[in-house]
């Protein structure tokens, strides 16, 4: 049985896993970092930290296996990512004490200069979202309730669209976002952009 929960603190550890365990278009990228934590930094523990209203874990008889992270107001999340959470990181990966892959390098530079979403799809869908299942949980409807929770939230509270990134490269994870309603929109660099109007 998968329950869907708000996210906690004790559930830090888990985000941190599950990101790098499908941080490479949904497969490993443990062989792809010298630094586990890099890619978790940036896409899910910053979420579970600063806005954990609006971040839910799918957690089974093992533990927690899958995230859905967002924040309903991408500019604004964007801003208190640069006092709250940017600037320690940076002071750790300024030097790096051990020696960086190519991969650890890419996340490096996403902390040091975060990327910036697309400000024509930030307009009009401004609140975003990052999901990560670990393969057990997947193909039985969790990621699909997951969204649907997330966005009912996002509706109660007045949100009037949503936007994600996935991998260009991500063949099941753009069919999955495409078949749960998002509307692919643009693809720039690696990056597949889509959205959901939600009003």
């Amino acid at each position: 049985m998968v329950t869907l929960r708000s996210v906690r603190p004790d559930d830090l550890e888990a985000l941190y896993h599950i990101c790098l365990v499908t941080g490479s278009s949904g497969q490993d990228a443990t062989p792809l970092h010298n630094d586990p934590q890099l890619i978790g930094h940036i896409y899910a523990a910053p979420y579970a930290v600063i806005e954990p209203e609006q971040a839910l874990v799918a957690e089974d008889e093992q533990g927690v296996a899958g995230y859905l992270v967002g924040t309903y107001d991408t500019d604004r999340f964007a801003q208190k990512l640069e006092r709250e959470w940017w600037p320690s990181l940076r002071q750790r990966y300024a030097e790096p004490i051990f020696e960086p892959t190519e991969a650890d390098r890419g996340r490096i530079a996403a902390i040091l200069t975060p990327e910036v979403n697309p400000a024509e799809l930030v307009a009009r869908y401004p609140a975003h979202i990052h999901m990560n299942l670990l393969p057990r949980l997947r193909g039985q409807g969790v990621g699909t309730a997951l969204v649907h929770k997330w966005i009912a939230g996002a509706r109660q509270a007045g949100v009037p669209g949503t936007h994600l990134g996935a991998s260009a490269n991500n063949a099941g994870g753009i069919a999955f976002w495409t078949k749960a309603g998002f509307a692919p929109l643009m693809t720039i660099g690696r990056t597949a952009w889509f959205g959901m109007a939600l009003d």
